[in-house]
């Protein structure tokens, strides 16, 4: 590849989550992961990346160096520094857009590219192009998830997205330059639902960390994950919000323990993500706990609160099995991450885990919102070592092909066909 066509210096806009934020928080998952984890290995390719981020702690440092040489992640003052709401966060981009500029123009930096992760960021994005006077400077968007899919599995008006949300998208579909698809089946989303030029759209999927999470000999990972030796982790890790349906993995252990009680003897389900212990939590943290006492479960199902991804390995490794019940997910970051440590995974079979959970040959699939398959599924896994360490040995070897730097040498490919264009 010919170094003269590729960005010297881009901004990395993920204005409404952090990358350094603790996996499991209200708007922290998959994403925050990514973002943190392509600016690294973009660095390494000796690309200067500057992270921009709204701020939500005025006790931060603005600029932070933890994503190692050649990154930062900068936090921008726009409205309350503190966490809010995503749906207000929205009638703060302006603020935001002057607060990058700001920041740009005190260091004197120029930047080539911008590449904007969700749609408020395109949004974003745009109005840097214009504030700059560069109509030619390339976006290259991702949007991790989209409010199409998200309201056509919404059970109720507050589940869906805002009209202004799937305005938003088409805008940033619209002058993006580059549109980057997790999967073939987003690819087909952003055509058939939002009309998208099929000439923008570029399937490249994340990437995963295969020095951060690679196998680690169970009994290490239980002593550090604390779970005792002759217990049987099951795990969940994500967001705790309806569309993960984690009340799906709650009924079908009910429905395990009620018809083989023997089973589940030692067994604890492991709940990673949100804050259990809040005075006030929220409604699906408190739905879940009440769920979780009128099915009898509360022997079986710990929820762990919201941890730091440098130990989820350990936790990933210690489990027999990582179930993801999601009824939509773009990608499945999490099922990636658990297949590379060797940990089959059970998954729904939508949207990018039916492209990368593969039936029978590196984990399960089984349909989303139904109990009776999931229980099938963990019943077999619970009973069948054999068939759950060859699952994890095929799990691991197809994670191999998802390492960073391919990832990201595809990517550069982006990057160099549009600044070409420029």
């Amino acid at each position: 590849m010919n170094s003269d066509t590729l960005p010297r210096r881009i901004a990395m806009i993920s204005m409404h989550t952090c990358p350094l934020a603790t996996l499991g928080g209200k708007k922290t998952g998959g994403m925050n992961v990514y973002v943190r984890d392509f600016s690294r290995e973009l660095a390494r390719h000796g690309i200067q990346v500057d992270v921009f981020t709204r701020s939500e702690d005025d006790c931060q440092p603005q600029v932070k160096h933890d994503l190692g040489y050649g990154a930062r992640v900068i936090h921008i003052p726009a409205g309350p520094e503190k966490p809010i709401p995503l749906n207000q966060i929205a009638r703060y981009t302006g603020d935001f857009i002057n607060g990058v500029l700001a920041f740009a123009q005190a260091e004197q930096a120029r930047y080539d590219l911008i590449h904007s992760h969700y749609w408020l960021s395109g949004l974003v994005a745009e109005g840097l192009r214009q504030a700059w006077g560069q109509a030619d400077l390339p976006i290259v968007q991702m949007f991790h998830t989209l409010g199409h899919m998200k309201n056509r599995i919404a059970q109720s008006d507050a589940e869906r997205a805002p009209q202004s949300r799937i305005d938003g998208e088409e805008h940033v579909m619209a002058v993006a330059d580059r549109i980057i698809a997790a999967t073939p089946a987003e690819q087909a989303q952003l055509n058939w639902l939002y009309g998208a030029d099929s000439g923008k759209i570029v399937i490249i999927p994340p990437g995963v960390d295969l020095e951060r999470f690679s196998p680690i000999p169970k009994a290490v990972a239980r002593e550090r994950a604390g779970v005792p030796p002759d217990y049987k982790s099951i795990l969940f890790a994500g967001r705790i919000e309806p569309l993960k349906g984690i009340d799906t993995l709650l009924r079908a252990m009910a429905l395990i323990q009620l018809r083989c009680p023997y089973t589940v003897e030692n067994v604890c389900v492991h709940i990673i993500g949100g804050d259990p212990w809040a005075e006030n939590p929220d409604d699906e943290m408190a739905r879940l706990q009440e769920m979780r006492r009128e099915l009898g479960v509360e022997s079986l199902v710990t929820f762990l609160g919201a941890k730091d991804q440098d130990v989820l390995p350990n936790y990933y490794a210690a489990a027999k099995m990582v179930i993801m019940p999601s009824h939509y997910e773009s990608f499945g970051m999490v099922a990636l991450e658990a297949m590379a440590m060797g940990t089959p995974v059970i998954a729904s079979e939508v949207g990018g885990l039916a492209f990368l959970v593969r039936d029978g040959e590196n984990g399960f699939t089984v349909p989303s919102r139904d109990p009776e398959a999931l229980a099938e599924r963990i019943f077999n896994l619970l009973n069948d070592d054999d068939c759950r360490r060859q699952l994890g040995r095929q799990a691991q070897a197809h994670a191999q092909q998802y390492a960073w730097p391919k990832i990201v040498d595809r990517m550069l490919n982006v990057y160099r066909g549009v600044l070409t264009r420029a």
